[in-house]
């Protein structure tokens, strides 16, 4: 509830659906969608949970800290260098996931985040965008109203974006 109080905003923990200007959206962090990536699954249902918060923020700030930082090496030690490279439409999940969504309802555009890889991969008439990062790609989207674009904020990591 932290940054929905602090900052008054909404904080949506699954992918939600939006439309703008006739254009369907389904817009999500993309964390523990489609198949795989179980430890992280199950991590997240430790963090979401009510209980697990509570006794979260009833610890010294430094055994907090702690934790979180255990837990967020352990996360960069596993993915290692995966995160930077492009697996391969078989392979990566969030692609997996976008087809299965498709299945169900059409969208324009699905765009997320978690993966960290500027992607902007078209599934039939759809659009999957992954935002990539603002520390390493400087990488963001544009809606004009009518098209969505990946863009880079310095044109040297343009060549970085996967476009399919």
């Amino acid at each position: 509830d932290y940054l929905q109080k602090e900052l008054n905003i909404p904080v949506y923990f699954e992918p939600k659906k939006f439309e703008f200007s006739n254009k369907k959206f389904l817009i999500g962090h993309g964390d523990g969608l489609g198949p795989g990536d179980h430890g992280y699954k199950a991590l997240k249902k430790v963090f979401r949970n009510p209980v697990c918060q509570w006794l979260f923020g009833i610890m010294p700030p430094a055994v907090g800290m702690g934790l979180a930082n255990y837990f967020s090496k352990k996360s960069r030690d596993a993915t290692g260098k995966h995160e930077e490279i492009f697996l391969g439409e078989e392979n990566e999940w969030l692609i997996t996931y976008c087809k299965e969504e498709l299945q169900k309802e059409h969208y324009d555009y699905m765009i997320f985040g978690h993966r960290h890889l500027p992607i902007d991969f078209k599934i039939n008439t759809t659009r999957y965008i992954n935002l990539g990062d603002w520390i390493q790609y400087f990488t963001y989207a544009v809606f004009d109203g009518q098209q969505l674009t990946l863009q880079a904020r310095f044109p040297e990591i343009e060549n970085k974006i996967v476009r399919k």
